[in-house]
């Protein structure tokens, strides 16, 4: 009876009711809100825009919901907003007698689904056997007609995604068309119109990825911005090939459609799991243009595994700045469980043992390739991603003439430009080990080792 944000997200029925959710997830929003003895139904009144509230109650055994709302959606933004708070833990649910309106929405839902009683049969043969016969037929044909409505729902989906994706492409033509100085110019509004049509296309992930594309853009120094443009454009239409190549393909899935669900995750025997010392790098908080948070925490293997992991996680703005579980530079022993990929990355934390605190902390791991390989190797995995995460040998920041900061190696002439430039004591001192985010033209520094201990950027 556990559900996550990602799991509301799936029961919208369109973008527009999980925008609406967001709004009234707001704990000043309801009152009366409760939770069944058996943690199995929760409830709550919303108030709307008339003068008694809207009731709103749900069935966390098969998500089923129910609102005293007008709407024809279903859920209804009402239902969706319940399942928001209590994903997320935004207002507390205390267990307590369940209300008359709850209880009578609950038999009515019994009621119609319970079967039609068997006459009684004189041969005690024949009784086991008309009772097993109409048990078995309707639960076949149930069976059947759900796989079936299943199969027609992938169908739809598939359908829409591939049209959105010919949409993307057409919009990329467009843009090379018309000229990438005026789409540079524009940006912000040409991405919004195209990341609307993804999203009703269900291409939400690939939705978010134009979003963020002016914000990449716009960072970058003006005279790089056309360039930028042209990788930038070159992503989404690999990714967009990529998918069409392999639509089962669970990572291309991620980065068009939607991520896999914990508990999806969690039944996999499959899924790679890893228990490990971890270093927490960074952590890095965005606000969607969608009203979502993104807060994304960094994490370096110290062991044995997959060498960094991102945890990922998105909560609405309007509940404000959320205290994270994690501090820069800590170290911990944990279990991670991740996401299916060439090369995996995004993970979940499944169990945190123990934090590293005795004795000196754990060194981090040296470079385990050159560095012209370790640049190339994210971009052959994983060519529309918009960065990954690498380590660098040692090395330390430096500036030319324009003010513009480089990483620089200790051995060797070549030279990285940074995003967004370093200041404060990393930019002052020898770097041992640095983590960064790498672009494919630019380095983000999300931490470093130097002689004398660990430091963050900025």
């Amino acid at each position: 009876m556990v559900i996550d944000l990602r799991t509301v997200e799936q029961l919208a029925a369109d973008q527009a009711s999980l925008k609406a959710a967001a709004g009234l997830a707001k704990p000043a929003r309801w009152s009366g809100i409760g939770t069944s003895h058996d943690a199995a139904l929760i409830w709550g009144e919303c108030a709307g825009s008339g003068a008694n509230p809207y009731r709103v109650m749900a069935d966390l055994r098969d998500l089923a919901s129910k609102c005293t709302c007008p709407s024809r959606k279903f859920p209804c933004k009402h239902a969706l907003a319940l399942f928001w708070l209590y994903a997320e833990a935004l207002l507390a649910f205390p267990a307590a007698e369940t209300p008359a309106w709850v209880t009578e929405w609950l038999g009515r839902r019994r009621s119609t689904a319970a079967p039609k009683p068997l006459m009684p049969v004189a041969d005690k043969n024949l009784h086991a056997a008309r009772i097993a016969e109409p048990e078995a037929v309707p639960d076949a044909r149930t069976a059947a007609r759900r796989a079936a409505a299943g199969a027609r729902r992938a169908e739809e989906t598939g359908r829409a995604i591939r049209d959105a994706l010919d949409a993307l492409e057409q919009w990329v033509g467009d843009q090379l068309r018309l000229g990438l100085a005026g789409f540079v110019d524009d940006v912000t509004v040409r991405c919004r119109r195209i990341g609307a049509r993804l999203v009703d296309g269900k291409a939400a992930a690939l939705a978010g990825h134009v979003d963020d594309l002016p914000a990449r853009l716009l960072a970058l120094p003006a005279g790089d911005r056309v360039r930028g443009a042209v990788v930038e454009l070159a992503r989404l239409v690999l990714l967009a090939r990529a998918f069409r190549a392999d639509p089962r393909d669970p990572e291309l899935r991620r980065a068009v459609a939607s991520a896999e669900s914990r508990e999806t995750l969690l039944a996999d025997p499959a899924v790679l799991r890893v228990t490990a010392a971890w270093d927490v790098l960074a952590e890095r908080v965005r606000t969607r243009r969608d009203g979502l948070i993104s807060q994304a925490t960094w994490l370096l293997n110290l062991t044995e595994g997959p060498r960094f992991a991102m945890l990922l996680d998105f909560f609405p703005a309007s509940a404000g700045r959320r205290a994270t579980v994690f501090t820069p530079g800590e170290q911990f022993v944990g279990e991670l469980l991740f996401f299916p990929a060439r090369v995996p990355l995004r993970a979940m934390l499944i169990q945190r043992e123990a934090a590293l605190v005795d004795g000196p902390p754990l060194d981090w791991p040296p470079a385990d390739m050159p560095l012209q390989a370790a640049l190339a190797a994210p971009l052959l995995a994983e060519p529309w991603a918009a960065e990954r995460p690498i380590l660098l040998p040692p090395g330390r920041i430096g500036y030319d003439r324009a003010g513009t900061s480089w990483w620089l190696p200790r051995e060797g002439t070549a030279r990285l430009p940074l995003a967004g430039g370093a200041e404060g004591l990393i930019a002052g001192t020898e770097l041992t080990r640095s983590a960064a985010l790498w672009s494919g033209s630019r380095l983000e520094m999300l931490a470093a080792r130097t002689p004398w201990g660990r430091i963050g950027h900025g």
